[in-house]
């Protein structure tokens, strides 16, 4: 196509929004905000920091942030009753079950006068395996139900304001719960940050029932057409896709818990300040998504993953600098990082996400992104827990090499370093119809953004 045809073409779109949007979809992202509200309580830095004051290892941290990718793969057996169900009775169903586990776990910390730190450790272990079992069960109906709510032509315009929803309402968690937890938190605060995650799970629920259901398509088990697994993971832009997935979760696994770990332990920040600066990574994610949430649609997921895997190479050197101790570790240092990671979750997680819809066929869609969820999730899930395999391994040992020090997180660090540097690799690879280049995104981005305004100040000479 064109330039000038898809110049047209964006036009019309923009033109169109009010024939294109569905009546209602606006409760998809009060949805998104008060179960972000919810999640990044249970499943983020403040229960790494509730474990971590249990004494749990890095192998345990590596478990809790493993567990919801790894039973993700519920979706495959799962995926067969979707379209008896439906949509959202089967998303409305384990999400209504997650509510009830997280007034479970908020109870844990009260069980502090009567119940040893290793025992707290495994009745959480217990109620987090229960809750991200029901999650993986029924997030396999989520992403089928949006594709087949969204039209093709506004999906990055969709995904953007959800990812905006959420960066925002996470942001906004994370500074609340470090403001509870303080200086040393206490059982009870753990336990009021808690209950407050379910009480947004409660409110989220009642967004997620006015989600207008969408029609499932034929079920290809009950199709006359068979559509077997390996046909499916033979389809090659899927196989590209989900090569290029697997590559991202070993390299991104368990970086948010154990750089929360290395900030607990390498430094002396309190868990109110880890929480409060992390809660900086979604204000990062929000500059993600207005620079490139409405691009999105005009240039393609592809140049997009490019440009962000690219920036991952470069914010995890400067990790593996810090925890090198070849930099100092300063609160704006850190601050920076994590603005920087919040901005390329976001923008991965937004594209990513875009990329599949755009490749999966709608013959057997409920099947191929279960596949897709369930390859990518397990590695992601194994990833943390080996990951804290080895920093346990390594120890308390360091080498020094000139002005830098090799030990458990540098190492951690540098491997993932190498592990994002594949990752963009096969990035390149990706198959995307209509996709642009990355020159042109970039002169995009240096013509028609803050970027342009920012350079006219840098030294010439």
């Amino acid at each position: 196509m064109k330039l000038s045809e898809e110049k047209t073409e964006l036009g019309k779109v923009q033109a169109g929004d009010e024939r294109l949007w569905v009546p209602g979809l606006a409760n998809a992202y009060w949805f998104a905000t008060f179960n972000a509200l919810s999640f990044q309580i249970v499943l983020g830095s403040p229960m790494v920091l509730y474990a971590k004051s249990l004494g749990a290892s890095a192998t345990v941290l590596g478990i809790i942030a493993g567990m919801m990718p790894l039973l993700v793969i519920f979706q495959i057996p799962a995926a067969r009753h979707i379209s008896r169900v439906g949509y959202k009775r089967f998303v409305f169903a384990g999400w209504g079950t997650r509510v009830v586990i997280i007034f479970l776990i908020a109870a844990v910390p009260l069980t502090y006068s009567f119940l040893e730190p290793q025992s707290q450790i495994a009745l959480l272990l217990f109620l987090l395996f229960g809750f991200n079992l029901s999650r993986g069960i029924s997030s396999a109906a989520w992403l089928p139900w949006i594709t087949a709510l969204v039209p093709a032509e506004v999906r990055g315009r969709y995904l953007a304001r959800d990812s905006a929803c959420v960066n925002g309402a996470s942001a906004l968690t994370l500074a609340f719960s470090g403001l509870v937890l303080g200086q040393q938190p206490s059982p009870w605060r753990f336990s009021a940050i808690f209950a407050f995650s379910a009480l947004m799970g409660v409110v989220s629920l009642s967004f997620l029932k006015r989600i207008p259901d969408a029609a499932g398509p034929e079920s290809p088990a009950a199709s006359a057409v068979q559509v077997p697994w390996p046909a499916i993971a033979r389809h090659t832009p899927f196989r590209k896709l989900l090569k290029f997935n697997i590559a991202w979760s070993i390299a991104y696994g368990g970086l948010a818990a154990f750089s929360v770990a290395y900030l607990k332990s390498a430094s002396s920040m309190s868990e109110g300040t880890i929480l409060l600066i992390t809660a900086f990574s979604y204000a990062g994610g929000l500059g993600g998504l207005a620079l490139f949430g409405t691009r999105l649609d005009k240039h393609g997921s592809k140049p997009v993953l490019i440009v962000c895997i690219v920036g991952w190479v470069l914010i995890l050197l400067g990790w593996t600098a810090l925890s090198g101790n070849a930099i100092r570790t300063t609160p704006g240092y850190v601050l920076g990082l994590e603005l920087f990671m919040g901005l390329g979750y976001a923008v991965y997680s937004m594209a990513n996400t875009r990329l599949a819809m755009a490749v999966i066929p709608p013959m057997g869609r409920d099947h191929f992104f279960a596949l897709y969820s369930v390859v990518s999730s397990l590695t992601l899930g194994l990833a943390p827990i080996l990951w804290g395999i080895l920093i346990d391994a390594f120890g308390v040992k360091t080498v020094q090499i000139s002005m830098f020090t090799l030990n458990r997180f540098s190492l951690f660090f540098l491997l993932a370093t190498i592990a994002y540097a594949v990752t963009a690799w096969l990035c390149g690879k990706l198959e995307e119809p209509r996709a642009a280049n990355v020159q042109a995104l970039l002169r995009d981005l240096l013509s028609q953004s803050p970027i342009r305004s920012w350079m006219r100040f840098w030294p010439r000479g």
